[in-house]
């Protein structure tokens, strides 16, 4: 806790009037200073900032606040952040009064490692840049996907040399730890590679005067470099030039740098964000690239990762709408999905979600070089709002003309809607689900809310009326009594229920939830596959998805008990039943699940498609999906 006294101190000795000039121009009018206001789009200057008050406000969309408010509000710092910003500016030194000397020093200690890595992430950076001023190949990829070099420029674009210790130029010790600790030079010791193939005419790895390899893990690739809110780069993006595996290559997570916290390009939309009203979110780097240079400067891109509701509640740091933008595929469907969860608990009635789904041939780079700016705005206009995609996600499936679709609709929208926090955005998307069950508003808010429903509860049997009793209680007699007592003396009965073996269903969904993190391994196509399983595999594959999104690859432990706090303890237990009555333990998960999902596919005949209205192109490309999977999965030809 920092004392009260020290921030009165702080904002006492710091000037306003420098703190804000350093991010907005500002002229001298009167006794006062004014400005374009940075948290919206103005085109004469409402922005007042008083040295007197040492204050700022602005006239427009009615902002104010002191230095700290507005370093906070500007550059997306935290309280503690801004405070120690402006305290090292003049000088002063922020008091640590509840901590202990030794973790004061473990703090200052991590400080200076992580300035110490991001100091060596820009040098990397000017390095990448350079080198994209002496490759024509790089130059001409980025000329023919339509970008300037003013955009290039703006977004500190740079390319990766082929060769296996290119950054060696760049650093005077390429056995500097600190290279590998920043995720830009791989050993032995750390992940090999990631993408798992040499870089092409480079032959084996070299090795130094010891015999370690060391070389460098981005390697002909176009580089987008990740910054902070801040400014600072903290990682990269790498992109093939031709064709290649895998398309996109990104940093590992390092002390600096975390996947599920960051946003690519939310250091440069932060301004377009307040001018254009909203944040667009796209899947690629490319998109957000390409987006700006046709005027959408307010676009951002998740880091290879779904996005997650850490990444929500940044964007509402800067903005009260978010637009998700996704292909209309089923992969983007399932992202959406994804986005939607973890949007709902920052979703009210003072903030704006909606998503915006392309055609399934287009992303949002190729969209808006084919079709131009204003048939994109025109797809961001008819975005779909968040209340309308809960609904469509919750009845994915379910065919709402009969009961059952109605019942399982309603049993997959509660567990989005509970995700909501408490306001009138929550009680309005109760009575449109309702609707959509078909079932009156007070009977599933008492359902889901434990509240009275407002009619009169099935009313037990009249007491004046009792129910029929008989008056005797029915016994077998005779021969029928004598053979029943024969037959049960006969001899023991096999205890416990019959339960049918396992299918290759119950191993598929078993192994992904006791083995979660194999889900990162799957393809889009086996993906969608299980996504699609009905019934409660389905719904324990959607469980899973849910899970990934918020907590990550758990152990089987924690997954258990979220899958058991969630009303699923039966169904999983029927699933682990057998193995663990058996005392099987997998010696190889991922190759079992492998053949659990070959056999699923080789069950799915209806994906080629038949002689009615198919033309010979469609079961051509049917028949090459097939032959894929075929050889992916290992299995024989005759039986998929």
């Amino acid at each position: 806790m920092i004392p009260p006294g020290f921030i009165h101190d702080l904002l006492a000795r710091v000037d306003i009037v420098d703190v804000v000039g350093r991010h907005v121009d500002l002229k001298k009018a009167g006794i006062n200073h004014k400005g374009l206001c940075p948290f919206h789009g103005e085109k004469s200057p409402s922005f007042i900032v008083s040295p007197s008050r040492q204050t700022y406000h602005c006239f427009g969309c009615g902002v104010h606040g002191n230095a700290i408010g507005f370093l906070m509000e500007h550059t997306g710092a935290g309280f503690i952040e801004a405070v120690e910003d402006l305290a090292q500016q003049v000088g002063m030194v922020v008091p640590q009064d509840e901590r202990s000397p030794e973790q004061r020093e473990r703090a200052k200690a991590e400080k200076a490692r992580q300035q110490s890595l991001t100091d060596v992430l820009a040098r990397a950076a000017d390095f990448y840049k350079a080198q994209l001023r002496k490759s024509e190949r790089a130059v001409a990829y980025l000329k023919g996907r339509g970008l300037t070099g003013q955009i290039a420029a703006r977004f500190g674009l740079g390319y990766a040399p082929e060769g296996w210790r290119a950054l060696a130029s760049g650093f005077p010790a390429y056995d500097d730890p600190q290279l590998v600790e920043a995720g830009l030079v791989i050993t032995p010791d750390a992940e090999p590679g990631e993408d798992g193939r040499h870089a092409p005419g480079t032959g084996p790895h070299p090795a130094d005067g010891r015999g370690a390899k060391r070389y460098d893990r981005f390697r002909d690739r176009v580089m987008f470099p990740i910054r902070s809110v801040q400014g600072e780069v903290i990682g990269f993006g790498g992109r093939v030039l031709d064709r290649g595996e895998p398309k996109y290559l990104n940093s590992p997570e390092t002390p600096v740098f975390v996947k599920g916290r960051e946003l690519y390009g939310l250091f440069e939309a932060r301004q377009a964000m307040r001018q254009r009203g909203h944040a667009l979110v796209v899947e690629g780097y490319m998109d957000v690239v390409a987006l700006a240079q046709h005027g959408f400067g307010n676009a951002v891109a998740t880091l290879g990762t779904a996005c997650t509701a850490e990444h929500v509640h940044k964007l509402f740091r800067f903005t009260e709408s978010v637009v998700f933008s996704f292909d209309g595929d089923a992969a983007g469907r399932r992202a959406a999905a994804r986005a939607l969860e973890a949007a709902l608990p920052h979703a009210t009635e003072t903030r704006t979600v909606r998503f915006l789904f392309l055609p399934p041939e287009h992303d949002p780079d190729s969209y808006v070089r084919a079709l131009g700016a204003e048939a994109f705005e025109r797809c961001i206009d008819g975005a779909v709002p968040l209340s309308r995609q809960l609904i469509a996600v919750a009845g994915d499936g379910c065919d709402l003309g009969t009961p059952e679709g109605r019942a399982r609709m309603l049993n997959q929208a509660r567990p989005l809607w509970s995700l909501l926090p408490d306001g009138l955005l929550r009680r309005q998307l109760l009575g449109e689900i309702a609707r959509q069950g078909q079932m009156p508003e007070a009977e599933l808010q008492a359902l889901w809310l434990g509240e009275p429903a407002g009619a009169a509860p099935p009313a037990e049997a009249p007491a004046d009326r009792p129910r029929w009793q008989p008056r005797t209680a029915w016994k077998p007699k005779g021969e029928w009594q004598d053979w029943k007592r024969r037959g049960r003396d006969d001899g023991p009965r096999p205890a416990g229920p019959r339960t049918a073996p396992p299918t290759p269903t119950d191993h598929a969904v078993r192994l992904l939830l006791q083995h979660s993190a194999l889900w990162e391994t799957l393809a889009d196509e086996d993906r969608g596959l299980l996504h699609d399983l009905p019934g409660t595999h389905g719904d324990l594959v959607h469980w899973l998805e849910r899970h990934l999104t918020h907590h990550g690859a758990s152990p089987w432990a924690v997954v258990q008990a979220g899958l058991a706090a969630d009303g699923f303890a039966d169904a999983v237990q029927r699933l682990v039943r057998p193995t663990q009555g058996l005392g099987i333990e997998e010696d190889d998960p991922a190759g079992d699940l492998a053949r659990a999902i070959a056999a699923l596919h080789s069950r799915a005949p209806t994906a080629l498609p038949d002689g009615n209205g198919a033309t010979d192109d469609e079961r051509r490309r049917a028949l090459e999906a097939l032959a894929r999977l075929r050889e992916r999965h290992g299995v024989p030809p005759g039986r998929l």
